[in-house]
């Protein structure tokens, strides 16, 4: 009987697909890359027309023996990786690797790993896509190029460990210059004049905002001008002068991409982009689900693509309206339009099912898993639903030569909004909808509410607003941004607190040299028009050698200059409130193998090290000291007080700063809910969802 081998990347796909297949199908997982470019050396030859030199990588030979045997048995082999450039590339190494020349290879790919879509991607093989291949082979080597010509020449000037990359470079700098422009912002002092008006026979008064003397739009800058408006307005009769109804259609919002996935999430949930993959990822590779077995449950995450194939279209507009109604499910895709390169061949990131509903989900899926599902189901049966719609009313007011507006609005049919709200939706300004209102009514002042306000600087970039601004410049693409976030705070180059990114001085100095001596790597224009080259390279219309080789002198020649040209920088370390125990200054922080280390400033004269802790904002319950986070010698993260052993106080959840109102005693967090460490007390309260740790 015939043999047949699929090899997949993930061992965790392996289970999934395999339940799909019948006996003749063995299936096998690469473990992801197996191939790749020493990492002792730039990896490629200039002088030999940019060719790249390959090896096995470190510790995948036992893998590829086990594939070799396996290909040995098989009469025809399928090259399942993931469907992106990576992928392609994934399989074409694999190609190589396993010497696949004279045997039977398909390239097939799926978006969902469901049934369905697995068995169809066998009945429609193809080749290996080479146009794919080149365009990841060019990424990679200026990628390469970037981080292997630059990196060493920041530790030579700077400090060792740091990086340098063609899009975290980028990154770094967007969110400088963002901070720059934080800094050089002054703010503006305006003033705001709401008026409290009733209409006779109404309880609740009306608020309405001030405009300005008669239809010119006036702006209050000061106090002596809110005044002088406010003398003119003493005594004032207020009166109608105009009323206008009108509709306004809310759209239904598009189904997410891997940039809106990472946004909202962010947003809603509280989650890093680094985690929203990771679990996008374990619900896409299959999760066990009782009397299902292990299933996919939602599309390919690494996508730009807005599309929904037409089998989804039609399962998601019978599930709409069997269960919401038919005026509910809309007749047309909604789908993105832009110039950009869109990864077609993807869909957007959907259910696999509509039918497998968040609740009948909750009991197979962790609470992370479950939350991030959630958000995907609700976001694509809301896109596949029809807009929703409001009744609005515009109110013009004179008094005395000054106007005054209303604004307000009634939904009249929710459509997709009886699934999916926005956080920020349909805020009336204060006012109830406005019904019996006509033009030339008496209005009656019930008192003013003069507000003085100063502009606002930009705010400080977000994880979720650094990915929009990315993806909006074009630079990276989906499959970069998590990974690009992740590396620039892992290196110290910038701080999340509250959300939100701060610059490190060392991030600050490692933008200034790039800056200084590779402007162009750091130049947004320039680095989203090479995104925009391999975009060519991949279809098949721009040589991928013509590419690099284009890249590279340039940056060679500034390497060198930037050799002979830059100054050493010190970086001054990071001072804390611990004294030495020797000499007694202040210990500063340093970065060893092992992480955080304090030790004292008096080097070498005074030797004294000792462990560094993080404090949490929390004190200790019984003496009073800090509460840090510590290990045990197994590696396991506790929370204690910093005078360990003096203080015996430790536990294994994160206390809170919150008191048990019922005992007074310590609460920890768990999960979504705070808990007295009392078991006699026993008292228990949710958190609210802002203040949920990702």
């Amino acid at each position: 009987m015939a043999k047949y081998l699929v090899i997949v990347e993930s061992p965790a796909k392996v289970k999934t697909i395999k339940k799909f297949l019948g006996t003749n199908y063995e299936v096998l997982a690469s473990n992801g890359h197996v191939r790749d470019m020493p990492k002792s050396q730039l990896g490629f030859d200039a002088a030999n027309n940019y060719e790249p030199k390959y090896i096995t990588i470190r510790g995948k030979g036992d893998i590829l023996a086990k594939l070799r045997k396996e290909v040995k048995k098989a009469d025809k082999i399928y090259l399942a990786t993931d469907p992106d450039r990576e992928g392609e590339a994934i399989s074409w190494h694999l190609y190589i690797a396993l010497k696949l020349e004279d045997k039977k290879v398909y390239r097939i790919t799926f978006n969902e790993i469901t049934k369905n879509a697995v068995k169809e991607s066998l009945k429609n093989p193809r080749e290996i896509d080479m146009s794919l291949v080149d365009a990841q082979q060019a990424r990679r080597m200026l990628d390469r190029m970037v981080g292997y010509r630059i990196s060493p020449l920041l530790w030579a000037k700077i400090k060792r460990g740091l990086s340098a990359g063609r899009v975290q470079s980028v990154a770094l700098r967007i969110i400088c210059d963002r901070e720059e422009e934080i800094n050089a912002f002054i703010p503006e002092e305006y003033w705001t004049l709401d008026a409290a008006l009733k209409i006779k026979g109404e309880k609740k008064p009306l608020i309405a905002k001030y405009y300005g003397k008669g239809d010119k739009k006036t702006d209050i800058t000061s106090k002596d001008e809110m005044d002088a408006i406010l003398l003119e307005l003493d005594k004032a009769e207020f009166s109608v002068a105009d009323v206008k109804k009108g509709e306004r259609t809310k759209k239904a919002p598009l189904p997410f991409t891997t940039s809106t996935l990472q946004q909202e999430a962010s947003k809603t949930l509280n989650f890093s982009t680094q985690k929203t993959m990771r679990i996008a990822q374990q619900l896409y590779e299959g999760v066990e689900l009782k009397g299902q077995g292990t299933v996919g449950i939602i599309t390919y995450l690494r996508t730009d693509s807005t599309r929904v194939s037409d089998e989804a279209v039609i399962a998601s507009k019978n599930y709409i309206s069997t269960n919401y109604g038919e005026q509910y499910a809309a007749e047309l895709a909604a789908e993105k339009k832009n110039g950009k390169k869109i990864q077609d061949a993807h869909e957007a990131i959907r259910p696999t099912d509509i039918a497998n509903t968040p609740a009948a989900m909750k009991e197979s899926l962790s609470r992370d898993q479950f939350r991030l599902y959630q958000l995907i189901w609700k976001r694509f049966v809301a896109s596949r639903m029809t807009n929703a719609n409001y009744e609005t009313t515009s109110v013009k007011i004179d008094a005395n030569g000054h106007r005054f507006t209303i604004a307000a609005s009634k939904l009249v049919f929710d459509g997709f909004m009886s699934v999916y709200k926005d956080d920020e939706e349909d805020k009336t300004e204060g006012n109830t909808f406005v019904k019996d209102i006509t033009k030339g009514m008496p209005l009656k002042l019930e008192g003013f509410d003069p507000k003085q306000h100063f502009t606002q600087p930009p705010a400080h970039y977000t994880e979720a607003s650094l990915v929009r601004a990315l993806e909006e410049l074009g630079i990276g693409r989906p499959s970069t941004y998590a990974p690009t976030i992740t590396t620039i705070i892992a290196r110290r180059y910038v701080i999340k607190e509250d959300k939100n990114l701060y610059m490190s001085e060392l991030g600050e100095v490692v933008n200034n040299m790039m800056k200084d001596a590779f402007p162009t790597i750091v130049d947004v224009n320039f680095t989203a028009n090479l995104e925009a080259l391999l975009d060519k390279v991949e279809e098949g219309t721009l040589d991928w050698k013509a590419v690099v080789s284009n890249f590279y002198p340039d940056l060679e020649k500034a390497v060198l200059k930037a050799e002979k040209e830059l100054d050493e920088v010190e970086i001054a370390d990071e001072v804390s409130d611990e004294l030495c125990d020797v000499c007694g200054k202040n210990m500063v922080i340093k970065y060893g193998p092992h992480g955080k280390f304090l030790a004292c400033p008096g080097f070498p004269e005074c030797r004294f090290t000792k462990p560094y802790f993080e404090k949490i904002g929390v004190s200790c319950p019984k003496c009073g000291k800090e509460v840090v986070i510590r290990k045990t010698k197994k590696g396991r993260k506790y929370y204690g007080c910093e005078a360990i052993p003096d203080c015996d106080f430790m536990v294994w959840q994160r206390p809170s700063t919150q008191k048990c109102e019922r005992c007074g005693g310590v609460m920890l967090v768990k999960g979504n809910k705070l808990v007295c460490a009392d078991e006699q007390c026993g008292f228990v309260k949710k958190i609210e969802e802002k203040q949920q740790e990702a």
